[in-house]
C-alpha cells in the first residue's frame, strides 16, 4: 500500500474515534446539566429586592463567599461573570445572575426575581415600569 493512504486511514480512524468520544461526553454533560437545572428549580424562591449595582467582574473580585470560589473549576475562576449587588430586606447581598437576566435588569429599581441560592434565574416584575432591554447606541452609519 501507498504510505500516503495508510496515513490518511489512520487520521480518519482517529477523527472518527474523537467524534464518538465527544458525542458520549456531550450526552453525559447534558444529563448532568438537566439534573442541576432541576435542583435549582426546586430551591428557587421569589424575592423582592432593590438593585444597587450590576457589573461583569472576575469571580475572585466579586466578593462572593469563599465556598463559592473554592467549588468553581479553576479554568472558570478567571472568567468574568455577571454580578449584582442588591438590597434584600435589611441586608446588602452580592448575587450572580444569568446573562439574559443581566441584560434587562434595571439599576436602582425594585424588582421581584426568582433566586436560587446566590443565583438570579429570572425577573418576574419591575416596580414602576416594565421589563425592557436597554437601548443600544446607534452606530455611526445607522444615524
Amino acid at each position: 500500500m501507498n504510505p500516503l493512504t495508510i496515513v490518511l486511514i489512520v487520521i480518519l480512524v482517529v477523527v472518527i474515534a474523537a467524534c464518538i468520544a465527544l458525542y458520549i461526553f456531550g450526552k453525559k454533560a447534558e444529563k448532568k446539566q438537566a439534573a442541576q437545572r432541576e435542583q435549582m428549580e426546586a430551591a428557587a424562591q421569589v424575592m423582592s429586592m432593590l438593585i444597587i449595582d450590576k457589573k461583569k467582574m472576575k469571580l475572585k473580585e466579586a466578593g462572593l463567599p469563599a465556598a463559592v470560589v473554592e467549588n468553581t473549576p479553576k479554568y472558570l475562576r478567571r472568567t468574568k461573570i455577571p454580578v449584582v449587588k442588591a438590597k434584600i430586606g435589611p441586608k446588602i447581598m452580592t448575587l450572580m445572575c444569568e446573562n439574559k437576566v443581566f441584560e434587562v435588569m434595571p439599576v436602582k429599581k425594585e424588582i421581584k426575581a426568582v433566586v436560587s441560592g446566590l443565583y438570579i434565574t429570572e425577573i418576574k416584575s419591575v416596580r414602576g415600569g416594565a421589563i425592557e432591554p436597554p437601548q443600544k447606541k446607534k452606530g455611526f452609519f445607522k444615524r
